[in-house]
């Protein structure tokens, strides 16, 4: 049997022009394709409709990438077709180096039980099983014996803040309590990669905010590789360590945060990130003084990634200029009170782009 295609390098998955058609005959889609007509002759056709349009972009290992846009830009779809729960009709996809469209039924299945854990916004819980139950249900079907699926299960319950809830069934638990065990449930195999499609949508606003926190606690901890879909801005903005966001099946600009509010690429983004909060997402590295000396402070220290909201206290508090460390803990220059109050009275990005 020939073994998939591999490629190497430090991304955990990448995709390379991808498409996907829909249409009235699908086959025909397909039938096309193998007489070499091209993605651009199909998507010319007004009886095809492209809900993912030559997209390329690969996802690091133990970062945040979030797919944002309308109902309709394709976000999902590409989702699903990096996870091939949706074939592409063109292009490649590459998982830790694997050629996903060349695996096989078992082989494709393996590695989506084994590498790749998946939460959607419905909840998916079987509603006869307990939270334990539900979640140890993956160990199940992989053969695990009892005493250590619910032992791992166990942990993984404590691990999301509900260890005091295993007996519980799903009806007996809220909306916010259903989503940590559906969470539980996909991180019970370790996946290297975590697809998280929307999983927030339906819940209340403070229990929307609740998970948001518990997938960056839960971060901070696992370092896992993430794709998270949503449509909420503010929700991508709190999450994302980069933002693809897409538009009629493609995608406008993939930055971070910091850069899809500074430099939105077009009036689209612009108006995406209008009413972001620029305390919020400007980090100290942005409106530091790189060339500034820190020899000679002595007050606090802040971190280059942190954010300007969240260290605004004791800087504006400081009588002189406050240190700032980078990554590996050595100070790289200060900021001042003026450059914090700046960014603070500047407020939304829609103040800073339309005066």
């Amino acid at each position: 049997m020939t073994e998939p295609a591999t490629v190497s390098g430090g991304d955990i998955l990448s995709c390379a022009n991808v498409w996907k058609f829909y249409g009235p005959k699908a086959h025909q889609i397909e039938a096309g394709r193998s007489r070499g007509i091209s993605a651009a002759q199909l998507y010319a056709s007004p009886r095809h409709l492209a809900a993912v349009r030559d997209v390329s972009l690969s996802v690091n290992r133990g970062e945040i990438l979030v797919l944002m846009g309308l109902s309709g830009s394709g976000k999902s779809t590409l989702l699903r077709c990096m996870t091939r729960l949706v074939t592409p009709t063109y292009g490649s996809v590459f998982f830790d180096g694997l050629a996903m469209g060349e695996l096989d039924a078992r082989r494709l299945m393996q590695v989506r039980r084994e590498k790749m854990g998946m939460v959607f916004q419905g909840y998916g819980l079987l509603p006869h099983m307990t939270a334990l139950q539900n979640v140890s249900f993956p160990m199940r079907i992989k053969g695990v014996e009892k005493a250590r699926r619910e032992e791992r299960a166990r942990e993984m319950l404590a691990l999301v803040g509900l260890d005091g809830r295993a007996d519980h069934y799903p009806d007996q638990l809220s909306g916010g309590q259903q989503q940590r065990v559906g969470i539980a449930r996909s991180l019970t195999l370790e996946p290297d990669i975590w697809f998280l499609d929307e999983p927030f949508s339906a819940l209340d606003p403070l229990v929307r905010r609740e998970m948001q926190d518990e997938v960056m606690r839960l971060q901070t901890i696992l370092r896992k590789s993430i794709v998270f879909v949503t449509h909420d801005c503010s929700e991508a903005m709190r999450l994302a360590d980069r933002i693809a966001i897409m538009k009629d099946g493609e995608i406008v600009q993939l930055s971070t945060p910091e850069q899809l509010v500074l430099s939105p690429a077009n009036d689209y983004v612009a108006a995406f990130t209008r009413d972001v909060r620029r305390a919020e997402v400007l980090t100290v590295a942005s409106v530091m003084d790189h060339t500034a000396s820190a020899a000679g402070l002595t007050g606090p220290t802040i971190q280059a990634r942190d954010k300007i909201v969240d260290v605004a206290g004791p800087v504006l508090s400081a009588t002189d200029p406050v240190r700032v460390l980078g990554s590996d803990g050595a100070a790289i220059g200060a900021i001042s009170r003026n450059a914090v109050l700046a960014v603070l009275l500047s407020g939304t990005a829609r103040a800073h782009n339309h005066p």
